[in-house]
């Protein structure tokens, strides 16, 4: 398993001047001196913050808000395949930072189309495995159960179904759905009951709707923003 940072993300994320979101420099927001916290970056005291971050971490810098995550992060890991180089991991990546997921691991090729990820990727722990195997050899030696999302024969609803509270979302690509390799290694496999005409649904919204699951099982809403 390796940190996938081969490929950059875009440019902090920012609207247009006249439709700014988040807040302005420190001292004209707030009137008071700018504080001396190491936590804060001192150029977004000074410009102004804009990023898409919640407003608990404005100004903040990228490192702190990343360890800040890291004391908030729920137990549950998603991994996406990534063998046809699949626009949809980048929303999977912005859902999983959504709601807290311990990391997201790329299976197959390192490479992945970032922008879907709003550059919630720079605040989200990232690694990859380059087959389906390694993925199942970590997943074991953390001790983690493997689910697999896929609307496959002998899969249990998800509507129903328990989840482990400390395991592996697993998600395919988008059309073939999970690998056949990796539904037989995987612990639990888990379908998405639909009732359209269409075969099955986007990735992305697969994997929103299995994050979600988990979040509903065993996260403290509590704690959310």
């Amino acid at each position: 398993m390796t940190s996938d940072s081969a490929e950059p993300g875009p440019t902090e994320w920012t609207t247009p001047a006249d439709d700014l979101v988040g807040v302005g420099p420190w001292l004209l927001e707030r009137g008071t001196p700018p504080p001396e916290d190491p936590r804060y970056d001192p150029q977004l005291l000074v410009e102004g913050d804009r990023r898409n971050v919640v407003d608990a971490y404005r100004y903040w810098t990228r490192e702190a808000i990343v360890a800040d995550l890291d004391t908030r992060r729920h137990q549950f890991h998603v991994a996406i395949e990534n063998f046809a180089h699949d626009a949809n991991i980048g929303t999977v990546v912005r859902t999983a930072n959504a709601f807290a997921a311990s990391a997201v691991h790329i299976v197959g090729r390192r490479r992945w189309n970032r922008r879907g990820a709003m550059v919630t990727d720079r605040y989200q722990h990232l690694h990859h495995h380059p087959d389906v195997h390694s993925l199942m050899e970590w997943a074991a030696q953390q001790h983690l159960s493997v689910v697999a999302v896929d609307n496959t024969p002998g899969s249990v609803p998800l509507e129903t179904a328990e989840l482990p509270r400390e395991c592996v979302l697993l998600f395919g690509q988008e059309g073939p759905g999970v690998s056949p390799d990796a539904v037989s290694r995987a612990d639990l496999t888990v379908s998405i009951a639909q009732f359209g005409s269409t075969r099955s649904i986007n990735a992305g919204v697969a994997a929103g709707i299995a994050m979600h699951a988990w979040i509903r099982q065993h996260a403290d809403p509590s704690t959310a923003w």
